[in-house]
């Protein structure tokens, strides 16, 4: 495939109910949607992708800032005009970038897109997924108090939620969640620190190993594996890591040090769905579960992680909540939402399989540009 033209937007959404984590509370947010076009005249393909990058550098140091330098000034340009054999080549083709995995996953997506609908192939049957369905939860930021955390896991357990995580930071951790788990004892619980903890200070989370967590997500330093693999010995409970993992390199890494039992996939972090695949296979090789993570997407973000989850080894399940879990207004003409029974249908039309609400993108729209071949 070659691509002609990519028009950027950068897309600001307002959010239903302010979410806070460890490292801060957003009511909007922020990513950039691109729009790629490929191929010529009554063979021109359009394709969609999402880059997950938020406004602020907490969760990562990519920001749509950053995100918006690299892929105007260098990754569109050594693209636009040139030949792509298929989106899982993208990769070889960036390696003269350094790191900036969210902007990377960004143009993937799109591509993938453009390849399913140029053969007329949904995203999972490409991935090589089989489910028409995934098992999904809901991700519960950090509340007023654990009297108000327990109203708000009451609200998402009535609306069909069959699996709760809940935020946790130094402070507001053991006391949150014993309050959640004394008052809803059977569900499936587990909590995230996105890395709040060092090793001293995560002693105090021991009180929550006899708790019967699915999972501790990310405690420890965002760049860290080595002080994981100490951590983890000192837990029944399984560590879980996300903000380290960065390729399926940093997931073997991990594995063989013993720095974790579960890990969160997430192809916005890991640098696209090909890397995804990688460290799928990898985990699933050696028995480990993994989850596809979430951040925030808009309906192209989660039709992606959708066909992503629907692969064997994704056994735990997806932060990957209903539509109207976060937005009143998303810039998709799809809306996923919640069956009874705690999943979420995945598309199943050609490419992502989703379609885009113009006139909600303008109105959520605060820059775009647009990139041509010269």
């Amino acid at each position: 495939m070659k691509m002609n033209r990519v028009n950027l937007y950068h897309v600001r959404m307002a959010l239903r109910s302010p979410f806070e984590t460890s490292f801060g509370r957003i009511d909007s947010r922020d990513c950039i949607l691109l729009e790629v076009f490929a191929g010529e005249g009554d063979n021109e393909v359009v394709g969609y992708g999402e880059c997950v990058a938020d406004r602020d550098p907490g969760y990562s140091y990519e920001t749509c800032g950053t995100a918006w330098h690299i892929l105007t000034e260098f990754i569109l340009p050594s693209l636009l005009g040139n030949e792509i054999p298929e989106a899982k080549a993208l990769s070889a083709q960036l390696d003269f970038v350094r790191g900036h995995q969210m902007a990377k996953a960004g143009v993937e997506m799109a591509l993938w897109d453009i390849q399913g609908k140029s053969k007329g192939l949904s995203l999972r049957d490409m991935l090589g997924g089989r489910r028409s369905r995934v098992e999904v939860g809901v991700s519960v930021g950090l509340q007023e108090s654990p009297t108000s955390l327990v109203k708000v896991v009451e609200r998402y357990l009535s609306q069909g939620y069959g699996r709760i995580k809940i935020k946790i930071k130094p402070g507001r951790d053991v006391e949150d969640t014993l309050a959640v788990r004394q008052a809803f004892p059977e569900i499936l619980l587990q909590v995230d620190a996105n890395s709040a903890y060092t090793l001293k200070t995560a002693e105090v989370l021991k009180a929550l190993d006899n708790q019967d967590l699915l999972l501790i997500e990310q405690p420890l330093y965002e760049d860290d594996i080595w002080d994981h693999s100490k951590l983890q010995p000192q837990f029944k409970t399984a560590i879980c890591l996300d903000e380290s993992i960065l390729s399926a390199r940093h997931a073997r890494q991990a594995l063989e040090m013993g720095a974790c039992k579960v890990i969160n996939i997430k192809a916005g972090r890991v640098g696209g769905l090909s890397e995804a695949l990688a460290i799928h296979d990898l985990c699933h090789a050696r028995c480990v579960p993994v989850w596809c993570g979430g951040m925030l997407e808009t309906g192209v973000g989660r039709a992606s992680n959708l066909a992503l989850a629907t692969l064997n080894g994704f056994t735990l399940p997806g932060d990957i909540s209903a539509t109207e879990r976060y937005y009143f207004e998303d810039i998709t003409h799809e809306r996923f939402v919640l069956n009874p029974d705690s999943t979420i249908d995945v598309p199943t039309s050609a490419g992502l399989g989703v379609n885009i609400d113009f006139a909600a993108l303008e109105r959520a729209t605060v820059n775009k540009t647009v990139l041509k071949s010269s």
